[in-house]
């Protein structure tokens, strides 16, 4: 039996919060803030945004062991945050996240035309996210209330190591049935999203707008003058460099011309991996 690369995509891999909802991906964030708060503990929002793409208890950890916040965290708790503490917060997180999605559950403009386009070209909708089961069940559901249905879907609970780990996307490889990873495009907002995508072998494409880099709500967004919507691109293309995203695109409106450009290079033989 001999290899032959695919000449097409079979499947997208889709983030959620700030790819195809949550326009600047608040949802998540901010209730780190509130989490926190309710322990004594002052994070900002910046501070809160630095590990996105992780999963949730993952990126409490990340938090707790950046000094500044573990300096605060001890002054509380008498000592710097043990992984008991990690899990206290997380606990205290979950059911606030819950209650708080309906608040950021908008699709993202384009999205639904997007992801029609992809389904036009013969491809299926895989997608994930750093949330866990518990609060995917809400997101799913209410997406599909706004017209968003993805074939599969995998939360960071459901593998043995979220993201930066490949577990999640590879997830959707196998459910979905695809034949080859490099026919598969990685979608997301987040360093830890495009890496996950990138060590599963896919193309990969990092959103510089839409999500929790630029940080912005999407008034915010539609309000910024030329020069600083500039300015804040690049700042977001510098933090996701070292991701090496196979492309960059302001929002998930942008991306059928980067599903068609995929297509055409795979078509010619390059993969995504020798990118």
């Amino acid at each position: 039996m001999q290899y032959t690369a695919p000449d097409r995509l079979q499947a997208a891999i889709l983030d959620w919060a700030g790819t195809v909802v949550d326009f600047g991906s608040f949802a998540p964030t901010q209730i780190f803030v509130d989490a926190f708060a309710e322990f004594g503990v002052t994070i900002s929002l910046e501070e809160a945004r630095g590990p996105m793409g992780m999963g949730k208890w993952d990126h409490i950890r990340a938090l707790c062991d950046i000094p500044e916040i573990a300096e605060r965290c001890a002054r509380v708790f008498g000592h710097v945050p043990t992984d008991a503490d990690v899990t206290a917060i997380y606990e205290r997180f979950m059911p606030l996240q819950v209650e708080k999605i309906p608040e950021h559950s908008a699709l993202i403009p384009g999205a639904v035309e997007a992801i029609a386009a992809m389904r036009d070209r013969g491809m299926k909708i895989g997608s994930c996210s750093g949330y866990p089961a518990v609060v995917m069940e809400r997101v799913v559901e209410l997406a599909g209330q706004n017209g968003y249905e993805a074939d599969h879907v995998v939360a960071s609970d459901e593998v043995p190591n979220g993201r930066p780990h490949p577990g999640q996307a590879l997830a959707n490889v196998i459910a979905l049935g695809i034949e080859d990873v490099a026919a598969c495009v990685k979608i997301d907002d987040t360093t830890p999203g495009i890496l996950e995508g990138r060590r599963a072998g896919m193309w990969t494409v990092g959103l510089t707008c839409s999500g929790n880099a630029l940080g912005l709500t999407l008034e915010e967004f539609q309000a910024l003058s030329p020069e600083a919507l500039e300015a804040g691109r690049a700042r977001v293309v510098r933090r996701f460099e070292a991701s090496r995203p196979h492309y960059l695109i302001d929002t998930i409106a942008d991306l059928p011309g980067v599903i068609d450009d995929i297509n055409a290079r795979l078509a010619r033989g390059e993969s995504p991996q020798a990118c």
